[in-house]
């Protein structure tokens, strides 16, 4: 679980408020859309309403980091760079026309876009990129770390110099993260933004936007519902469609209900489970998320001296059945090779997925010396990912290690309680998933001794100097080719001798009316409101 702030996979997670069934079919039940409308033209449909169970914290872009907060700034806020509907592999303009990497990686050139206009219909400037990056960075709320020692400087009218004190290859992939869409400068002044830790914008921020995206915020309450208008001055090739977006506060199950009887035309949060059976005429959009499902067996000795055994973490990697974790996931899951997910440059060809060997799995158990182990498995309880429980995955986890003789005592605990325990590094094995900050590999270099993840796992620096080597060498890595080499080789030492065992990327199941068109998953923003249309 990669937690900073952001979801319970990859921040401090944000327990979702769940409304009843009742409040959420009363929020907006005539939000079908009814006028024709088409994309990039034509007349405004009238509401689209989307269910989802609310991650959501604030709509300051400069301090969200939550699901439900990015769908929203990614609607509302305009990035330098973004991506191509689900295409995470190069980013494309936005405000920014071009961009440059210099060849030792260190310095980012971008030239601006000329003729964007903020929603007031004000231009967007060089002055208005430089405060909104620096605002993020100084601010120091979640999302800072994305420009952790990145100095932010308007060369002139027309062209940002993004410089970082080491090379950065990750920077283009970073800049079309909705916390760091610009905001209109002047306003936002106006209303308490400052490039500090005093800034005092948030509270406006969450009943209106400054920014240059297709929508604005007509209101935002964070437990229940986001109202989204359209930007009748929107500059850019993505014309909204709708007159409105709602997204309504609404747990899985209400939501299979909602979009079955029409009540809302996007379901965002169905297991594999829940999709099945819906109405003909409905879509279901089934693909593997970004979510990595992962074990850690901690090296710290003092935690555990079963687990810290490296033999012991062999012997669990070849004792799991795969193929029956997909089972249980359902359609659109797939084996986790690595801990990069499939659509990120630098992930393991599938083939190259750990397989279940029982025989092999009791032979790495006999040389580990450890007899009639038994271990403790701890998660969190009450969150499901994707739509699935982690109680059905450790259960699974738990009948795989007992044919190879280790006894596993499950041990759920409330989010809290099992993040506390994570983060601190006190658990023998644990149970969670990691998705991406940013969609590039060196998001995931978390993993290595020394680092966030890795000291979760008991895993100090100098524990593998091989492994670590790798990481500085694909750290520094410039070139799509060469980071690709670099990343699959820092996987496959993992998967060798690490304290970690890639299990599953779950589907993401999005169901929509069949009225709704150009929707795409997207692994950072889930989906882009903008690409959405009507026929």
């Amino acid at each position: 679980m990669a937690i900073r702030s952001r979801r319970p996979r990859a921040k401090a997670a944000l327990l979702p408020v769940l409304l009843t069934g009742a409040l959420a079919l009363a929020a907006c039940s005539n939000g079908g859309s009814s006028a024709p409308a088409s994309q990039g033209g034509g007349t405004a449909a009238k509401t689209l309403v989307i269910d989802t169970s609310f991650n959501l914290k604030t709509a300051d872009p400069g301090r969200t980091y939550e699901p439900t907060g990015l769908i929203v700034g990614k609607a509302a806020y305009d990035t330098l760079l973004t991506f191509d509907g689900s295409d995470v592999t190069k980013p494309v303009p936005s405000l920014a026309d071009s961009y440059e990497l210099s060849a030792d990686g260190k310095t980012l050139t971008l030239k601006l876009h000329q003729g964007a206009t903020f929603a007031d219909g004000s231009p967007v400037t060089a002055d208005d990129v430089v405060f909104s990056l620096d605002r993020v960075r100084d601010m120091k709320g979640t999302p800072s770390f994305l420009l952790d020692g990145v100095k932010v400087e308007k060369t002139d009218e027309t062209t940002i110099t993004l410089t970082s004190k080491t090379a950065n290859p990750a920077l283009p992939y970073i800049l079309p993260n909705p916390a760091l869409g610009i905001i209109n400068s002047k306003l936002a002044k106006e209303h308490g933004a400052t490039a500090d830790p005093g800034d005092k914008a948030e509270q406006y921020l969450n009943s209106a936007s400054v920014g240059s995206g297709p929508y604005t915020i007509e209101s935002v309450n964070i437990s229940s519902q986001v109202v989204l208008k359209a930007n009748t001055k929107y500059w850019g090739p993505k014309k909204p469609v709708y007159d409105k977006v709602v997204l309504r506060n609404v747990e899985s199950a209400t939501q299979k209900l909602n979009v079955a009887r029409g009540d809302s035309q996007v379901a965002l949060d169905l297991s594999g489970d829940q999709v099945k059976g819906l109405p003909g005429n409905l879509q279901v959009n089934k693909t593997p998320s970004a979510n990595v499902v992962f074990l850690l067996a901690n090296r710290n000795s003092a935690v555990s001296e079963t687990t810290s055994n490296p033999k012991f973490a062999e012997a669990v990697r070849k004792g799991i059945d795969y193929t029956g974790l997909l089972e249980l996931a359902g359609e659109g899951s797939v084996q986790a090779p690595g801990v990069i997910p499939s659509m990120i440059l630098g992930a393991l060809p599938a083939d190259q997925g750990a397989k279940r060997d029982v025989e092999g799995a009791k032979a790495a158990l006999k040389e580990s010396g450890v007899t009639d182990p038994k271990v403790k498995l701890e998660y969190p309880s009450e969150l499901t990912l994707n739509g699935l429980s982690l109680q059905g995955i450790a259960e699974r986890i738990q009948a795989n290690l007992k044919e190879v003789g280790i006894t596993v005592e499950l041990a759920p605990s409330p989010v809290t309680t099992a993040l506390d325990n994570y983060r601190n590094g006190k658990e023998e094995l644990g149970l969670w998933w990691w998705g991406p900050d940013y969609p590039d590999p060196s998001d995931y270099l978390v993993f290595l001794p020394g680092k966030t993840v890795g000291l979760r796992a008991g895993w100090k620096a100098g524990a593998d100097k091989e492994i670590e080597a790798a990481g500085d060498k694909a750290a520094a890595a410039i070139g799509d080719d060469a980071r690709k080499q670099a990343y699959v080789d820092v996987q496959t030492k993992l998967n060798a001798s690490s304290p970690f065992i890639p299990l599953i990327q779950p589907s993401q199941n999005i169901v929509t009316a069949a009225s709704v068109t150009g929707l795409e998953f997207h692994p950072v923003w889930t989906v882009d409101v903008a690409d959405l249309g009507t026929k």
